[in-house]
């Protein structure tokens, strides 16, 4: 856990750990008077002593959900994981509880270690490990909607930025570079070798028209991408000639197995072009099937001299796979070997990108920022709604100085602006005032 995800969960626990303190004091109130009357009689004691208690109980169930979702993911809500979560939170919880209980009781009573031990019953726990459990649950059930939605989003995502991707794929498919060293190739070929020429022009035909065919699709058979990459290496081998030894399967182990289009074609190119490719020094290409994952890997012979590389092609390809899947493509290098491992996926992923569908998705995501707003604002509204009530009825009972007007009027101030945010109104300029500045610059031609 990173120190701000700690401080931000820290302070989770003391607004909610306050909240469930205050609440207890109102239901005191009406239940139970005497009780209510020797909390306020100590009421500094009391509020920090359970803001601790509340603390630990909190962090320790958040760490243990944390490492949860960190190992399971969503895989977590199975039967037997869950009650493993569950039971897990229970024991920490009581762990927990027992560790806050000797802090309180040594630092705000002076209760030894012993008289700490003697005089503690197991009813003790019942109630904040009961209360844990129910945050827990509340928790698991709030990740999972969460979860849920993310999941709905991503499937937005794909709509909106399938789009931009398939841009930066066509525009990387083909290096200018291939196309211009092609047309020399074919140049020199047509004046020795009118035969070799011909074969050379319909693979290179080839070559095209496979990226026109495919440029609308999201996945592709393996075995046509295989096919292809043997039509797209002949062309390699027609300029490199035997300075090129590539090793690539007949066909798929799955006829349904599916990978990024045009994925091989990049990953061959990047090695032409970032390795010596010579007869004394000969790039051996190689394309093989492992685990489910396709592995295209080349002896590493970097060239000494060449333009830094962008990247480009290995970024394009882990963002189509990042759009469509959560399987991770994996690049290796070592001293004498550079491979990528692109996984094979199963299922078809299609979409439909128009520009109203763009549009839309883009409202779409402005909204639900709005909607979140709101309901920022609504809950932080709901919390001063609860508190400020109980610290005025506090404070007149505990003393004639009005220090409740303090909290009453800065936090006051705090909920209006959050209020304004939530719903983008501007006092000084006016509703909507920024959208219409930055439309103003968008349509002046000099800016």
């Amino acid at each position: 856990m990173s120190l701000n995800r700690f401080l931000k969960e820290l302070l989770r626990a003391v607004i909610m750990g306050s909240l469930l303190f205050f609440g207890f004091l109102g239901y005191y109130y009406f239940t139970d008077e005497p009780r209510f009357d020797l909390i306020v009689e100590d009421i500094g004691t009391e509020y920090y002593g359970n803001i601790i208690f509340f603390i630990i109980i909190y962090m320790v169930n958040m760490f243990w959900i944390l490492f949860l979702i960190k190992k399971y993911n969503a895989n977590i809500y199975t039967l037997k994981r869950l009650a493993i979560a569950i039971f897990g939170n229970i024991v920490l919880s009581f762990i927990g509880a027992v560790l806050a209980r000797i802090i309180i009781l040594n630092v705000f009573h002076d209760v030894s270690f012993e008289d700490f031990i003697a005089s503690e019953y197991l009813s003790n726990y019942l109630q904040p490990v009961g209360i844990a459990i129910v945050i827990s649950l509340v928790f698991y059930a709030i990740w999972y909607y969460k979860y849920r939605q993310e999941n709905k989003v991503k499937e937005q995502k794909i709509i909106a930025g399938t789009a931009s991707a398939k841009f930066d794929a066509l525009k990387n498919q083909l290096d200018p570079h291939f196309l211009f060293n092609s047309l020399n190739v074919l140049t020199s070929l047509i004046e020795e070798d009118p035969y070799q020429a011909q074969k050379f022009t319909t693979s290179l035909s080839k070559v095209y028209r496979y990226v026109l065919e495919q440029k609308n699709k999201d996945l592709v058979l393996v075995d046509e991408e295989l096919q292809f990459a043997k039509t797209y290496v002949r062309l390699l081998k027609m300029r490199f000639e035997d300075s090129i030894v590539f090793e690539i399967p007949e066909k798929s182990s799955d006829s349904e197995a599916k990978i990024i289009p045009l994925s091989l074609q990049l990953l061959l190119e990047n090695a032409v072009k970032h390795n010596v490719v010579t007869s004394e020094k000969p790039l051996r290409l190689k394309v093989s099937e492992e685990n489910g994952v396709l592995v295209v890997s080349n002896n590493l012979q970097e060239k000494q001299v060449v333009k830094k590389s962008s990247g480009v092609g290995l970024t394009n390809i882990q963002q189509r796979y990042g759009i469509l899947t959560d399987k991770k493509v994996q690049i290796n290098k070592t001293a004498t070997e550079f491979s990528v491992s692109l996984p094979i996926l199963t299922k078809q992923v299609t979409t439909t990108e128009t520009q109203e569908m763009y549009i839309e998705d883009k409202r779409y995501e402005k909204a639900k920022e709005r909607v979140e707003a709101i309901k920022g604002f609504y809950g932080n509204l709901t919390s001063y709604c609860i508190v400020i009530p109980i610290l005025i009825f506090i404070n007149i009972k505990t003393t004639d100085f009005p220090w409740a007007i303090f909290p009453t009027l800065g936090w006051g101030f705090g909920v209006t602006v959050h209020g304004l945010q939530a719903y983008g109104i501007n006092p000084i300029f006016g509703k909507g005032w920024e959208e219409r500045k930055m439309r103003e610059f968008m349509d002046d031609d000099n800016f």
